[in-house]
């Protein structure tokens, strides 16, 4: 019989034992090494274990009987150290072992995050039986808690499984959403909505600073100052191939060890599987491809002719209550398509990625019978023209007649409860919209209240109305506000709040948009929404913006860009002059140029260059001057009193505190004020969007001005007596615009869609109402007023700004 070596007795060396004793029976002596005290075990099962839905008794693939009966020669506890290829002979702890054949199937190592504490007692990995006795031990006293680094697929299933325990857990996770190789964001969402509920704390965007403790762990700590406390730390951040043993057998190792389509290694006597082993450039960390590898290895070692393939694969989470499913590829790309499906009430995402009518990705939540059908579609490439319009209901659905919902509606009685929320019957809306000749939807919610509040009815609604009036009802009359959803602008920012939606994938999924992730018309207009929205509680996603505002600098035609300091009210001095002169010549920027706002724009500065130029103004004390931005760009003025004959106040001043009060604060479009220091108006107050004309008694504040593609002059919205009531104003005026405005609803196209009167009530009017924006405002502006430039030169976004030719990619214009 040929001498047969296994090092490693995991699950794909253990499988692989399976088909050797099928293929070849009786024809290898088999000797087994295993790291571990134990046979081989089911590692997938580990989660159930530590959560006490299973014992360690019911994970187990082979017991000692099953060794026994195969003749196999156990070595369990026993580490192999090395191999001498040459004399064919491994080596152990208790001598060495020849062989005629060698499987090396040494697993993969759990990544260590090189912390400071890394090596206290309680901070461990999610690997091993062992791993699951220590979390289960601690998990046992009262009031334990546990932070598990790490919200991927196994971090995951540990958290699941010790908050199962008892414990109080935080998962910490360094990207924007929990799985994210295996889910898009909307997904993410729902799992991190769903395990919070189980009271699991989830912490997205997570920088770990370090473990504390003195003889054990005692918390983490992160970067932006957070302290966890802990009594374990579960390191789930990822796993690397175990080839420590092969690389110094010197057998060719890349990432793993690489072996051909046979499983065969550099040495054709040296066979390899599992997650140590590369093939064709890809580690495999799932089990399904380890058990195909096991399959053609014993084939192989039967002298029969196979080859392994790269194979799709499909990932399902193991927590209970959690639906989860993911194959295939769904990234974004220009020559794909998706379909998705949203059901809100239930908590339902379905997403499909097609190519050419094919499924090449799939992402489901909330209901997964169909993973497996679509699974199977990706890896036949099942053309779906044919069922294209029901294949996201899944297989029940396929041949079945589309369901008429005007027809289902039509068919509900009068005394159906339509809004929840309000307590609004078919026969009230029907009876309303008749009675009344109401044609719109804001008149239903005006005189109804039906879909008032939450807005989830919304959609049947409108389909009453669309029963009652006939042709005659036009749902046109309102814009969505991009091809993503149903929604317009004002719905969606009401539903924000009432639904307190804090994060784009939960607006996504709560008002079912029909994209995953959104397009560039709808993905910044939900940013700025829930910046302006939810201060202090949102963290603005700079991939919402466009280049300009990602990078703070304008693009220009030739795809360089231009920069633009802050000059406070278009006051300057000598030492920022000199600093932008010394800039110029330092990074040879070809343009200077004295802008119609009172700035110094650098024009033709390149993309690589942006940080150092930034580093140098900043030293200087300049800071963004916001050319590029969605928000507070100028305060432009006239000397005013201090220098001018005619001058009433100081112009000035006013304008210099207005901007250093209100710099950094986004809004919906642009805002550009000005303040003339008397009614000549040098300053040309009266086109801006807030503008202050100073006069003897005062400051005469006007709005709603134009001087672009519209030309239109201000209104006056009022007088203030003092600054301070002046700037009151001003801050509250625009933070009621902040809150009302459409996304790109510069103010004169604002004030014209909720009409004058309204915003002087609010602002002139209702001195309450006055003090509640401008109080607003403020707290917003504790959040607002960073400087972005200082931001990136200490390395925020760094990869913004690097050449492409550092990749080894052409340098190109965005």
């Amino acid at each position: 019989m040929e001498k047969l070596v296994v090092v490693g007795a995991g699950m794909a060396s253990g499988r692989a034992l399976e088909h050797i004793f099928e293929e070849a029976p009786g024809r290898f002596d088999v000797t087994l090494f295993g790291a571990e005290p134990r046979g081989n075990y089911n590692r997938l099962m580990l989660s159930p274990v530590l959560a006490g839905e299973k014992e360690y008794e019911q994970i187990i693939t082979h017991d000692a009987d099953w060794y026994r009966d195969h003749g196999v020669h156990t070595r369990f506890g026993e580490t192999v150290t090395g191999i001498d290829r040459a004399r064919k002979v491994v080596v152990s702890k208790d001598g060495e072992t020849p062989y005629d054949k060698l499987i090396i199937a040494t697993g993969s190592a759990p990544f260590i995050i090189p912390l400071p504490g890394k090596d206290l007692p309680g901070v461990m990995a999610f690997r091993d039986l062992d791993d699951v006795n220590q979390m289960v031990d601690v998990s046992k006293r009262a009031g334990s808690k546990a932070v598990v680094i790490g919200g991927g697929l196994l971090g995951l299933e540990a958290a699941a499984a010790l908050n199962a325990r008892g414990m109080e857990v935080v998962v910490l996770h360094l990207m924007g959403h929990v799985m994210e190789r295996q889910l898009d964001p909307a997904a993410g969402y729902l799992l991190q909505r769903d395990l919070e509920a189980r009271g699991i704390k989830v912490h997205c965007k997570a920088q770990t600073k370090a473990i504390l403790g003195e003889e054990r762990v005692e918390a983490v700590a992160l970067e932006d100052g957070t302290v966890y406390g802990a009594d374990i730390v579960v390191m789930a951040v990822g796993i690397r191939p175990e080839t420590r043993i092969a690389v110094d057998a010197g057998l060719h190792v890349e990432r793993g060890i690489v072996v051909n389509d046979q499983m065969v290694t550099s040495d054709p006597d040296v066979l390899a599987l599992g997650e140590c082993v590369e093939h064709e450039k890809i580690v495999y960390g799932l089990v399904a491809p380890l058990y195909d590898q096991a399959k053609i290895l014993a084939k192989t070692l039967a002298k029969v002719d196979a080859a392994f393939r790269p194979v799709q694969t499909a990932t399902q989470l193991k927590v209970t209550g959690v639906s989860v499913y993911s194959a295939g590829d769904f990234a974004d790309a220009e020559d794909r398509e998706e379909i998705v499906l949203r059901d809100a009430n239930s908590g339902i995402y379905k997403r499909l990625v097609l190519k050419e009518d094919r499924v090449i990705g799939a992402v489901l939540y909330g209901e997964t019978a169909d993973g497996p059908w679509f699974f199977d579609m990706i890896r036949k490439g099942t053309d779906t023209r044919d069922m294209r319009d029901t294949l996201i209901f899944g297989q029940a659905y396929q041949g079945g007649a589309a369901l008429d919902p005007m027809a289902a509606v039509a068919a509900l009685p009068d005394d159906a409860e339509i809004c929840g929320c309000n307590g609004v019957c078919k026969s009230a809306i029907t009876g309303t919209i008749a009675s009344k000749g109401l044609t719109d939807l804001d008149g239903v919610r005006a005189h109804t209240k039906a879909s008032a509040s939450c807005g989830s009815c919304t959609h049947l609604v409108e389909k009453l109305m669309a029963i009652t009036l006939g042709d005659s009802y036009n749902p046109a009359a309102v814009k969505p506000m991009c091809p993503c959803t149903e929604h317009d602008h004002g719905t969606v920012r009401r539903l924000i709040v009432a639904k307190e939606l804090k994060s784009i994938p939960a607006i996504m999924q709560e008002l079912e948009w029909k994209t995953s992730c959104g397009c560039a018309k709808c993905r910044p207009a939900l940013n700025y929404y829930l910046v302006a929205e939810w201060p202090g509680e949102y963290e603005d996603d700079n991939q919402s913006r466009f280049i300009n505002e990602r990078v703070h600098a304008n693009i220009q035609k030739d795809g360089t860009y231009s920069v633009v300091p802050r000059m406070w009210g278009g006051m300057t001095n000598p030492k920022e002059l000199r600093a932008i002169a010394d800039v110029a010549d330092k990074f040879a920027i070809p343009a200077v140029k004295v802008t119609g706002g009172q700035r110094i724009d650098l024009l033709g500065v390149k993309k690589e260059d942006l940080p150092g130029v930034w580093a140098d103004l900043n030293a200087a004390g300049m800071v963004s001057g916001a050319a590029y931005a969605k928000g507070l760009r100028t305060v432009k003025t006239c000397v005013g009193s201090d220098w001018c004959r005619f001058g009433t106040q100081d112009s000035t001043g006013l304008g210099v505190r207005i901007e250093k009060f209100m710099w950094g604060a986004w809004t919906p479009a642009k805002l550009k004020m000005a303040v003339s220091g008397c009614p000549r108006n040098c300053a040309e107050a009266t086109c801006k969007d807030i503008g202050v004309i100073c006069v003897d008694s005062g400051y005469d504040i006007h709005f709603a001005g134009a001087a672009g593609l519209d030309i239109k002059g201000t209104e006056v919205i009022g007088h203030a007596n003092t600054e301070d009531e002046a700037l009151e104003i001003i801050v509250a005026l625009t933070q009621l615009y902040r809150e009302q405005g459409h996304y790109l609803e510069r103010i004169y196209k604002w004030a014209k869609r909720v009409g004058n009167d309204s915003i002087k009530a609010a602002i002139i009017d209702d001195l309450d109402k006055r003090k509640y924006y401008f109080d607003r405002f403020v707290y917003s502006q504790q959040f607002a007023q960073v400087d972005p430039w200082e931001e990136r030169v200490n390395g925020k976004d760094a990869h913004e700004f690097a050449a492409m030719a550092e990749f080894g990619l052409p340098v190109a214009a965005e």
